[in-house]
């Protein structure tokens, strides 16, 4: 968890931490060891101000979680062939290191804004922010934003998206719902990717995938289909135009859409002794090891 690996500390965050930042210090003076609630404040706060920028745009904020993997980039691209004449489309990516999935995505005519998180195992609201001052979204309709992949941490921070969609690739197992219940009660949608290879992946049974996800207490929809061979893509399709209309009607009304940030996964984040998670965190920020 971001507790003892240190990544509550990102480098979108620590100018909170160090030398004159706000959380640098406490209220009595002395150097603040118990940051990591505070910092989640910040996060938040970063995130409904990202959110309203969004929707001032008229921008549909979509975040893409998976397990490194899953097939997040080539859904992007299937998704951008299918739908990049009828609206417009912009994508954030995240990586620990490299431009890979930018350049792939450039590549299909679409403009994406590379983050490279360094040690830090998922993207915060902050990175989204210094990214959106590189990004032009008066001429977006949809934002993608893909975050590190992980199937922990990024379930638990606000980056201001609208909606939170989980990857799910046969060759992972259909047992992850299960394992990881933080990631997969945060999802407002499910893809099962990669189901070209269920024939050669009969271990794989998407009814048990769906059973554990069902035994979380999770409404959210499922959806089956395959990036390489364009099987079932439509549903997928189909959602996204409905959510897409959906948020034009709240920026009409005046509202706004908070995805399924999960508590859980929060206290997971800041239950962590305060000076273990504060070292670690600190060491993640200049780049070494968590």
């Amino acid at each position: 968890m971001c507790d003892t690996c240190g990544c509550n500390i990102t480098p979108g965050n620590e100018h909170l931490v160090r030398g004159d930042g706000r959380l640098a210090k406490t209220d009595e003076g002395r150097e603040a060891v118990t940051v990591l609630q505070s910092l989640l404040s910040e996060n938040d706060h970063q995130a409904a101000h990202n959110r309203t920028h969004f929707d001032s745009h008229g921008v549909f904020a979509v975040n893409l979680m998976s397990s490194p993997g899953a097939g997040k980039t080539a859904l992007l691209e299937a998704t951008i062939e299918s739908l990049g004449d009828a609206y417009r489309i912009a994508v954030i990516e995240g990586d620990l290191e490299t431009e890979n999935d930018a350049e792939r995505i450039r590549a299909c005519g679409v403009e994406a804004i590379q983050i490279a998180t360094g040690s830090a195992c998922h993207l915060d609201a902050h990175m989204v922010h210094t990214a959106l001052h590189q990004l032009d979204l008066d001429p977006v309709d949809i934002l993608f934003i893909e975050n590190v992949g992980n199937l922990v941490c990024p379930a638990s921070f606000d980056l201001g998206q609208h909606r939170n969609i989980t990857l799910l690739s046969v060759p992972e197992g259909d047992d992850k719902p299960a394992k990881y219940p933080v990631m997969f009660r945060a999802a407002d949608l499910v893809l099962l990717t990669k189901t070209d290879l269920l024939p050669y992946l009969s271990d794989f049974r998407p009814e048990r995938a769906e059973r554990c996800l069902r035994e979380l207490a999770s409404e959210s929809p499922l959806l089956s289909l395959s990036s390489a061979s364009g099987e079932a893509m439509e549903d997928w399709l189909t959602w996204l135009r409905t959510e897409v209309a959906a948020q034009r009607e709240r920026i009409r009304q005046g509202a706004t859409l908070r995805p399924a940030i999960q508590p859980d996964g929060m206290r997971l984040h800041s239950a962590a002794p305060a000076t273990h998670a504060h070292a670690h965190g600190v060491v993640n920020a200049t780049g070494g090891e968590g």
